[in-house]
């Protein structure tokens, strides 16, 4: 998608990357805040969640939820948001003809919020709902449950519903007090933006209400590796849910995340992968994957996966035969330049709209500022070298940083066997 990238730097310490795609439709938005779990003690882990939930809620100009959703939404406009660790995030989308409507309504949502004792009720309860409607989400459990064993800054749905009852009011406007700066704040918004640059800067520093203050610190996690296999029994899963966590104390750089990301493309991400496809030929599981992810001072490599108990094992083996030949340096030329060929062809896919094309740049801009080139992604991508791609996988398992969590009704002693059989990846 044919677009150019600008980044503003506002009076008010606002900052953020206006991406003009000519012709385009829609306008898409993305506020992000460094407001999320790890800036309130354990106790009030849910009120970042709340406080989301409730942002678009009563404000200055209309008294009630569903009257500013009604204005919001009359056009057909788009809104939603998420919490996480380190963050909160605001999307929006809407047609290009009302943008500045929208851009005005966001920053009055953000900037006014009320807060209202009614809507804290009704918002407590379908947040409520929403984790208890994980709870039969097993990946999900695992996941959160084995990261926590590693010692991650992350609590459990479990967790979560029964530290709700000590989250108030008072809570979720302290706060949006303490996080909710404009120097805290960036920003992606995409679509026509080139010759509405000014308009949208004066909306921002004018519309949004946000006082000045500090752009908060990420904070630093130490993973631990687990000596004994993490294992859930739960009696009612017929197949095994397994997820290998391999970590690395770093932020893994590009070079070698593209590294890896190419790696993972030739072990699992497809019908003939070497991992996923001998599996599939072999009538062992329907899917599997591996995939990374970054935090502010660690990066975790997995893979993960349900398979049913009499096929688990030789799963594990054929993992533990293309890990090892990874290590030993014994990947063909002939895989990696299938693999490239894949991730090109799926690059072009991946950013056929104009929110897709947002989401490319604001992971890493609203990290550290970072403006990716999108456009040197595909060399990138062919010059990710053999040599690259086994010193990645290398110096991840040599930190020795690893845990393997297991869902499912298949008994302690054959858990204990997996994981005897992949620890020989770390001798």
């Amino acid at each position: 998608m044919k677009h150019t990238v600008n980044e503003l730097k506002l009076v008010n310490g606002t900052r953020g990357l206006l991406i003009n795609v000519p012709d385009a439709s829609v306008m898409s938005f993305d506020f992000q805040f460094r407001a999320g779990y790890y800036l309130v003690p354990k106790v009030k882990w849910e009120a970042p969640h709340i406080m989301e939930h409730m942002m678009f809620g009563a404000n200055a100009r209309y008294e009630k939820a569903r009257t500013f959703q009604a204005e919001f939404e009359k056009n057909g406009a788009y809104a939603n948001a998420s919490t996480s660790t380190y963050s909160v995030h605001y999307l929006a989308e809407c047609a290009d003809f009302e943008w500045d409507r929208i851009l005005e309504l966001i920053g009055l949502a953000l900037g006014t919020p009320k807060f209202v004792e009614h809507e804290f009720k009704s918002e407590y309860g379908n947040v409520k709902d929403e984790l208890a409607g994980y709870l039969t989400n097993y990946f999900r459990e695992l996941n959160l449950k084995l990261q926590k064993q590693m010692g991650l800054l992350i609590e459990t749905d479990q967790e979560r519903l029964q530290l709700m009852s000590s989250v108030k009011p008072l809570d979720i406007r302290s706060h949006y007090k303490t996080t909710h700066f404009s120097d805290n704040m960036r920003f992606v918004i995409a679509g026509q933006v080139k010759k509405r640059e000014n308009e949208i800067k004066k909306v921002v520093e004018d519309s949004f209400k946000l006082k000045r203050g500090e752009r908060k610190e990420l904070p630093f996690e130490t993973p631990v590796c687990l000596e004994k296999v993490f294992y859930i029994p739960n009696k009612t899963v017929d197949s095994i849910h397994f997820i290998l966590e391999i970590m690395t104390p770093k932020r893994l750089g590009i070079e070698q995340r593209d590294a890896l990301h190419l790696l993972n493309t030739m072990l699992t991400a497809t019908l003939h992968s070497l991992i996923l496809g001998e599996a599939r030929e072999r009538g062992l599981v329907y899917n599997m994957g591996s995939n990374y992810s970054l935090a502010n001072n660690f990066s975790s490599w997995w893979f993960g996966g349900k398979v049913m108990k009499q096929n688990s094992e030789a799963l594990f083996n054929i993992m533990i035969k293309e890990l090892q030949k990874v290590l030993r340096g014994e990947i063909k030329n002939s895989d990696i330049e299938a693999a490239k060929q894949y991730s090109l062809g799926r690059f072009q896919r991946g950013t056929q709209t104009v929110g897709a094309l947002a989401g490319s740049y604001s992971g890493e801009y609203f990290f550290n500022e970072t403006i990716e080139d999108y456009f040197k992604i595909p060399e990138r991508i062919k010059s990710v070298t053999k040599a690259s791609i086994i010193s990645v996988a290398r110096e991840i398992f040599a930190q020795n940083i690893w845990g393997l969590g297991i869902l499912g009704n298949c008994g302690q002693t054959h858990v204990e066997k997996l994981h005897k059989e992949i620890s020989v990846l770390w001798k």
